[in-house]
């Protein structure tokens, strides 16, 4: 028996090195060392240093860990997070799956023109766009201008510095994030099969709910996953739209670092968001390999 595992193990030596071998005389391997060792020098060794102040600071052991896990504040923070960006998650993927479903099924024209709206944001500056609805939430901002001007109310609605304007500015700007993915998937759905359903005797929204909502599902998970796990690390629209109930874990990582200099904490939280993001990952793996069978 141990004979047969020193051989299995010296052939997958022997396999590691003939595959790396291989990779080294790929002409274009030297091509990807450049960004691969920016990468590993400029993020990659700095985050796993800042890592490593769990167990370090302000001294070695498990202290933090414990701090953490102690606290009930740090606990609110975790859940607070996990709460908002489920909430932003789903309210994008509420608006992003019908409007992605119709640049789907546009013409050519109109989806570009449909694409070019959705992009739109992305060439602004997060900072900007959460001043500019901050200037329009405010209590004599437009959007309260228009509702009272049209008698839908009698005074300015509070959604500034709470839990709704932090929803609405989030939503808005990871809305794009769920609609190119869900788009993406659409677009390579064949018209036939709904064709098909429909010939068949199912209705409309039969062959919507039977045919054509499995096949996006890939959209689904892959722009619900880049949503929750974008909104899990967001720190500007927090801090400028939400409230002092709205606190998330950025946040806490940014005030414990400048204000209290404190690393070792941050870190930890560092950790939980990093296990939860390779966690959601792990899912969305599982899930692919599930519809790759099917």
């Amino acid at each position: 028996m141990e004979t047969i595992v020193t051989n299995r193990a010296a052939g997958l030596g022997v396999t590691w090195w003939s595959n790396a071998a291989q990779l080294v005389r790929n002409r274009y391997f030297w091509l990807v060392v450049p960004a691969t060792v920016t990468l590993l020098l400029a993020f990659a060794w700095p985050v796993l240093g800042f890592l490593l102040k769990a167990f370090t600071d302000p001294f070695n052991g498990l202290h933090n860990f414990n701090e953490v896990f102690s606290n009930f504040i740090y606990g609110a923070v975790l859940w607070n997070t996990v709460v908002i960006s489920f909430v932003t998650t789903f309210l994008s993927l509420l608006l992003g799956y019908p409007l992605a479903y119709t640049i789907a099924q546009a013409s050519p024209r109109v989806r570009r023109l449909l694409i070019f709206a959705v992009l739109v944001p992305f060439w602004t500056s997060i900072l900007v766009r959460t001043f500019a609805w901050m200037v329009l939430l405010q209590p004599s901002g437009l959007i309260n201008d228009i509702l009272i001007g049209l008698g839908l109310l009698l005074e300015p609605l509070d959604m500034l510095f709470n839990r709704t304007g932090l929803l609405i500015g989030m939503v808005q700007i990871q809305l794009p994030l769920m609609v190119f993915p869900l788009y993406t998937v659409m677009s390579k759905i064949d018209k036939q099969y709904v064709s098909a359903a429909a010939n068949l005797g199912a209705s409309p929204v039969t062959a919507f709910r039977r045919v054509y909502l499995p096949l996006s599902m890939p959209g689904v998970f892959t722009g619900s996953m880049l949503v929750f796990v974008t909104c899990l690390g967001y720190f500007i629209t927090p801090a400028l739209l939400g409230g002092h109930r709205d606190v998330v874990v950025a946040q806490l990582i940014h005030e414990q670092v400048t204000e209290l200099g404190s690393w070792g904490i941050p870190a930890v939280l560092a950790i939980i968001l990093l296990l939860s993001t390779l966690f959601i990952f792990g899912i969305v793996r599982l899930f692919q390999r599930r519809e790759k069978k099917l």
